[in-house]
């Protein structure tokens, strides 16, 4: 069985920092690509960055030149670096991942989600 833990979310004044990290683990045979969405109260949950096993990046335009995203495949783990952070950011950050596991099933897996928070 297959599990995304998320961690570092939390309370941070606006212009602040905070790094999510999403730490995957169980029976993956191959990990495609990672990335962190989010979800605001009666919105559906978007795209922020995502990263694929080849490196290459993609990020929302709401968060280009403040977010970056990076892996330590060592660690099956995925971070997001959150810079310059803005009260519009607040969400729930969920963690994914377009995984292949042991069965050599390719499908979505989703952490249970961290919550962020920016205040003014």
């Amino acid at each position: 069985q297959v599990q995304l833990v998320e961690s570092g979310g939390g309370l941070v004044q606006a212009g602040g920092s905070l790094r999510l990290s999403c730490t995957a683990s169980g029976s993956i045979k191959k990990i495609n690509a990672m990335g962190w969405y989010r979800q605001t109260p009666g919105k559906q949950r978007e795209s922020v960055a995502t990263i694929t096993s080849g490196g290459n990046t993609n990020y929302a335009d709401s968060v280009k030149g403040r977010f970056t995203i990076s892996r330590d495949n060592a660690k099956v783990t995925v971070y997001l670096q959150m810079d310059s952070l803005k009260p519009e950011d607040t969400a729930v950050y969920y963690c994914n991942g377009d995984l292949t596991n042991r069965y050599y099933s390719r499908r979505n897996y989703w952490g249970q989600g961290t919550q962020v928070t920016v205040s003014s």
